[in-house]
């Protein structure tokens, strides 16, 4: 009998981003627009990419499985 096929989550799928390594890639939100109340510090901080560790990253390895 074949495998059933998993879905990837779609959404999951344009936030995040499976590195080489095999680790989980984010960015932050909150950069677009409202920017004059927040200090230049917290704008630079939101631009960087971070990366997601422990059962949250096998969570999200679970919604994007061919990435």
């Amino acid at each position: 009998m074949a495998k059933i096929k998993v879905k990837t989550h779609r959404g999951a799928a344009k936030r995040f981003k499976v590195t080489a390594t095999g680790k989980i890639k984010r960015w932050h939100g909150g950069k677009s627009h409202l920017n004059a109340k927040k200090n230049s510090k917290r704008k630079r901080r939101l631009v960087s990419a971070d990366y997601i560790e422990g059962t949250a990253a096998k969570r999200i390895k679970k919604y994007i499985p061919y990435l």
